[in-house]
């Protein structure tokens, strides 16, 4: 069996990056991409630097694979299914065919938790339209002054609805299922910024007049945009199954350098910390793969 220098899993924004990092360091790699990379939600990214005018998620990704190729790195649409150790080396398992690597570079992102009766078609309609939400650090400019609704409740829901109110007057704080449930504290801090608080549950998302509306306990409501705080899944299972640490909010644990407690595994982007910035996840991509590219050149001498 042929041994990769690194296999990457993962090819958002952070495994791309590391992609085009590792093929211009001469390295022989393989990125595995199952297609499900967050960045392909963006309609017009505008924090991201260097694009002033903004710009598609799915462009930025086209980019990327595109520069990554240049350099040739193989990316491959398939879905890892388990990785474990072997010796010195790591075995990436794809159903029933496995590859075997020096490194790994585990960047497999998080999943949101969208709303409950949100079908993958209207899903998908809404954030095209800017109209569904996930991210208030990237775009919370972009609903300044607009009628907004955060779905959620709690501890998240609150902290969600107190940093889009930076942005904004008018808004609601929507309980997914029934009454909130929410502490003196939260009630507090909602009542002193002016947040509205409805009762759930939500159903019936349609479009109307250019407007997100759904049922609420309350009746039907409408808004210019909605952000559903309901958590997310963060992708660490395969660093677990390859006998990873993980924190408490199953975030994968990494040093200064972006390696894991398992030596030669190494993890980038929000699978590390959910902070959902796409330079977030290049830079720590960029130490990472500079890492990797170290630790093989102590194994052997890396020469032309």
């Amino acid at each position: 069996m042929n041994v990769d220098d690194c296999i990457i899993v993962g090819a958002g924004p952070a495994g791309l990056t590391a992609a085009i990092y590792l093929a211009r360091y001469h390295l022989a790699i393989r990125m595995f991409d199952c297609g499900t990379s967050r960045a392909s939600w963006i309609p017009t990214s505008h924090n991201h630097a260097g694009f002033p005018d903004g710009i598609n998620g799915n462009e930025l990704l086209e980019r990327m694979r595109d520069q990554a190729a240049r350099y040739g790195a193989l990316r491959e649409p398939r879905h890892v299914t388990d990785l474990r150790r072997d010796g010195d080396h790591f075995i990436v398992r794809c159903d029933d065919e496995e590859f075997r690597a020096r490194t790994v570079l585990l960047a497999t992102g998080v999943v949101n938790n969208r709303p409950e009766g949100m079908d993958d078609q209207f899903h998908a309609e809404a954030l095209g339209r800017g109209l569904l939400r996930y991210c208030p650090v990237c775009d919370g400019y972009e609903v300044t002054d607009k009628r907004v609704a955060v779905i959620g409740t709690a501890d998240h829901g609150t902290a969600e609805a107190q940093f889009i109110r930076t942005y904004t007057a008018d808004l609601t704080l929507v309980s997914p299922h029934g009454d909130h449930d929410l502490s003196v504290q939260c009630s507090q801090a909602l009542d002193e910024a002016g947040i509205a608080r409805v009762a759930g549950p939500c159903s019936g998302y349609a479009i109307e007049n250019g407007r997100i509306a759904f049922d609420t306990g309350t009746g039907r409501m409408a808004f210019d945009s909605i952000y559903p705080a309901l958590g997310s899944l963060v992708r660490s299972g395969l660093a677990v199954s390859c006998g990873a640490e993980v924190s408490e909010q199953d975030c994968v644990l990494v040093d200064d350098h972006l390696e894991t407690s398992v030596p030669g595994l190494f993890a980038a982007g929000d699978v590390v910390i959910g902070l959902d910035q796409i330079s977030h996840a290049m830079g720590q991509a960029g130490v990472a793969a500079t890492t990797i590219r170290n630790h093989l050149a102590r194994e052997r001498p890396l020469r032309r």
